[in-house]
């Protein structure tokens, strides 16, 4: 279809997103406080109608319309289908933890159902403009989400850290693109990937600062090293749940706009970029598995773990390759699906006055909770790359890639750092099967459904890791597009 024309056909899971929030935004008003439930039904069930109509889209044929500012391609379906499933768990999850901190407010879906219309927009952009304005919807809503529980400090103050650095990173992401604007006379990726040979001729040194500040601002919304310093700060000081939602989901819709902007506009040009990240990669290794080892509490554990699980996700796309793509794909697909269970089981933990995001808490899992301690025990063996789970596989996905890519000391030194960021992991499973706890650790019998679910996520990373076969493909399919 001509790019030009308008098909409104490619927007239905926006258009049913965007109808369902205002419907939600209504019906909240008028639900009173003790029936939030009906909140959060319709909401889930808005994100189940987005997932169904953007999976029936994976298979399709690459679509491009409004201007050439938006595409329906598989990649873009896959990844939206992932988002709105990853959301639906969080809420799942996130339920009894709001609860008992008397905040659970229709605000939290408004916001959230909001952050994914902006995700949703910028896994789909074809037009820098349209890059921005879906991570600036994505974001705004993450800034508020963080600050909702606004009679805590900590909170508060993660939230104005995260505003403050996102809007600092927004910014110099907007100039970058300012600059490949000015050197090339469009905005659109596809045009712009045409244009990139001629641009570099005639002005290098103001095409190569624009190359530049892309990859800071990219690299902040991954969290990478040197520009991590938001992440461990907000993930501690949010509540869990708002950190659920925020360590998970936007780290498809950031794959998403990193694809966009480099894989396919500035691809030309992988020699130049891929130095950038190389360093990005090399440090985020080191800084985020040798930190993390300091760290005593959960959720700033798995800050560090997450700026190290970037690391490994950039080293796909240093490889600059299809393969190289599609294992990146398969690393972050991964990583969510880890994150949703880590993360899950602090909320399981947690009760009223009892946050459970210390090692700490885990001491004598086994011998209270042994399923959950196997579960438990899955994840951090995931993560830490133990065969045969999902995350061994993802791992080694990506540093194949590299491998391949001539860049052999890049895939010792991500070797290197995978052991050693084993150490973490196992000091949790250790706590939870060979140490007396300090306090009783409890699991509370609400929450039936949320239980099930964290059971099933575990229990998918060791199943997609015994055959991994399929997600593969599949990451394969939309990359090859």
């Amino acid at each position: 279809m001509d790019a030009l024309s308008v098909d409104f056909s490619i927007l239905i899971p926006e258009i049913v997103l965007l109808t369902m929030a205002c419907v939600v935004l209504f019906v909240d008003l008028y639900v009173p406080q003790r029936n939030k439930a009906m909140t959060q039904g319709l909401t889930l069930v808005t994100l189940a109608l987005c997932a169904l109509f953007a999976a029936q889209g994976i298979g399709d044929t690459p679509r491009i319309s409004f201007n050439g500012s938006f595409i329906s391609d598989g990649l873009s379906n896959l990844l939206k289908t992932l988002i709105f499933l990853t959301a639906m768990v969080v809420f799942v999850y996130s339920r009894r933890y709001l609860a008992d901190r008397e905040v659970l407010k229709g605000e939290f879906y408004l916001l959230g159902l909001f952050s994914l219309l902006g995700m949703s927009i910028l896994v789909s952009a074809y037009s820098m403009v349209t890059v921005y304005l879906g991570l600036e919807l994505l974001s705004l809503a993450l800034y508020a989400m963080v600050a909702l529980h606004r009679d805590e400090l900590a909170p508060t103050e993660a939230a104005m850290k995260y505003f403050i650095l996102g809007a600092l990173a927004s910014g110099m992401l907007l100039y970058g693109m300012s600059l490949l604007y000015g050197v090339t006379g469009t905005l659109q990726i596809d045009i712009l990937a045409q244009r990139a040979s001629t641009a570099m001729e005639q002005d290098a040194l103001l095409f190569l600062v624009g190359v530049v500040f892309l990859v800071v601002g990219v690299a902040f919304k991954f969290g990478a090293v040197p520009f991590h310093m938001w992440v461990p700060d907000v993930y501690h000081g949010a509540p869990t749940a708002m950190t659920l939602f925020i360590s998970t989901a936007p780290k498809l819709a950031a794959f998403g706009m990193l694809y966009r902007l480099f894989a396919e506009g500035l691809i030309t040009f992988h020699g130049e970029w891929q130095q950038y990240l190389i360093i990005l990669a090399a440090l985020s290794l080191v800084v985020g598995n040798v930190v993390a080892i300091a760290q005593r509490n959960l959720k700033r554990m798995f800050a560090y773990s997450a700026i190290a699980h970037v690391g490994y996700l950039f080293l796909g796309i240093v490889a600059g390759t299809e393969a190289g793509f599609a294992s990146s794909l398969f690393y972050v697909i991964a990583y969510v699906i880890m994150g949703l269970g880590g993360f899950g089981m602090i909320l399981l933990l947690s009760r009223k006055g009892f946050e459970g995001d210390r090692l700490e808490d885990l001491k004598g899992l086994n011998d209270t909770h042994p399923w959950y301690a196997l579960m438990m025990l899955i994840l951090m063996a995931s993560m830490a790359g133990v065969p045969p789970t999902l995350g061994f596989y993802a791992k080694l996905a990506v540093i194949q890639a590299v491998v391949d890519s001539g860049q052999v000391w890049l895939a010792v030194l991500a070797v290197i750092f995978s052991v050693i960021g084993a150490f973490y992991y196992l000091r949790a499973i250790w706590y939870m099967y060979f140490d007396e706890p300090q306090v009783k650790v409890g699991i509370t019998e609400a929450g039936g459904v949320a239980k099930a679910l964290l059971s099933a996520n575990s229990l998918l990373v060791l199943m997609l890791g015994i055959v991994p076969g399929g997600l593969l493909a599949l990451c394969f399919q939309v990359i090859a597009g």
